[in-house]
């Protein structure tokens, strides 16, 4: 085991995060590691194998199934989603908006997370809202058209095809009903065969109940110091996210897939090129991030990396593969939203930031598997 990155995984629980797991590649070099509790109750630890709901690293997976759509002639890329789906998206939206709008996000259609959980309106320019929803919706079952209208019947957030994107979570809801129209099977299904069978994960796939199979950890959530102490949102019900977000995985499974997309072993050359067309969005919380097709774009320390990151109640992950295949990093955290706002709204800095930060920059620029530094200088997530 490399003691840098052992010590660096160490610092993020010492931070405030109960429990963390990373796993590491250099070339033909691997390296997993963990540190901290699975559970507060019970001082029960992490470890390297376990399961854990990735949230939104699920994106890169629905894209690689459409992209196999398109491939064999099934979708295309730049049809009108009202070509597939009128009764979905009818009228002028369904002509001007593209299959390609939806994965990078240029649709003009806004989330629905402020509608399917209503006590969170307003956050952060209020800070007088209650997290009620959260629980109220652990085992509520929500219908994808259900999320879909919400988000068509709120304002919209830019114009189809626009120069920058929004992130939205209606827009992979309706790729994952678009996958089930053109294949007859549901979306799920249509992601696992096509796409996570065929990368070779025997630890990936979508919850069938309430609970994550096989070891994991409990998953607390902070959001933003409103629930302190930080809640255990392990058992929810993930049809609020789909195909948008419910996947889980190990990190150990989510290097695997990203090396061989990356390398062309899940999508065809031309398809992944098209996934890697970026540009400027608005993430959910407002930072502005490089996106493709179900891809992030991440500059650090003079490379590029390719991946995604991901959170859903009480979890998050990071997942980046260096842009000529031989760097790859997965890291998954059992708290999320630890930043506390300060009377304005805007979140605050807090010591994990500072060493979660130094873990990617340790993983992915800092050190060789050999315990060799490199120099991390400019180096920014």
């Amino acid at each position: 085991m490399t003691t840098r990155l052992q010590a660096a995984l160490d610092d993020v629980h010492h931070a405030g995060v109960p429990g963390v797991i990373a796993a590491v590649r250099d070339g033909d070099r691997t390296w997993s590691g963990a540190s901290g509790v699975a559970d507060l109750a019970t001082g029960r630890p992490v470890t390297a194998d376990m399961r854990h709901r990735v949230g939104s690293v699920t994106k890169t997976f629905t894209a690689a199934a459409v992209m196999l759509q398109v491939e064999q002639g099934h979708i295309r890329l730049d049809a009108p989603i009202g070509d597939y789906l009128p009764e979905l998206v009818p009228g002028e939206r369904g002509r001007r908006i593209t299959v390609r709008m939806l994965l990078n996000n240029t649709s003009g259609i806004p989330d629905y997370l402020a509608y399917a959980f209503p006590s969170l309106q307003g956050f952060p320019t209020r800070l007088d809202v209650s997290t009620r929803s959260l629980d109220d919706n652990r085992f509520r079952t929500f219908r994808p058209a259900e999320l879909i209208e919400m988000g068509l019947s709120a304002p919209p957030v830019g114009e189809p095809g626009g120069p920058t994107g929004v992130y939205s979570n209606v827009n992979w809801l309706l790729l994952g009903e678009l996958l089930e129209r053109v294949t007859g099977m549901p979306a799920e299904e249509c992601i696992t065969r096509s796409v996570i069978d065929r990368a070779g994960l025997r630890h990936t796939g979508f919850p069938k109940g309430t609970e994550v199979e096989g070891p994991h950890s409990r998953l607390y959530e902070a959001f933003y110091g409103l629930i302190d102490p930080p809640r255990d949102y392990s058992v929810y019900d993930m049809s609020w996210v789909g195909v948008a977000a419910a996947l889980v995985s190990t990190m150990t499974d989510l290097n695997r897939f990203y090396a061989r997309l990356l390398a062309g072993e899940v999508v065809s050359p031309a398809s992944l090129a098209e996934m890697q067309r970026t540009i400027p969005a608005t993430a959910l919380d407002g930072s502005p991030i490089q996106y493709g097709l179900g891809l992030h774009r991440v500059d650090l320390g003079g490379s590029t990396f390719w991946g995604h990151d991901g959170t859903v109640w009480g979890s998050g992950t990071m997942s980046l593969t260096s842009a000529d295949g031989e760097r790859q990093m997965s890291v998954s955290v059992n708290l999320i939203r630890w930043n506390r706002p300060d009377a304005s709204g805007r979140p605050q800095p807090h010591p994990i930031d500072g060493a979660m930060k130094a873990l990617y920059q340790r993983a992915l620029c800092g050190e060789d598997l050999n315990g060799h530094a490199e120099d991390p200088a400019g180096a920014t997530v």
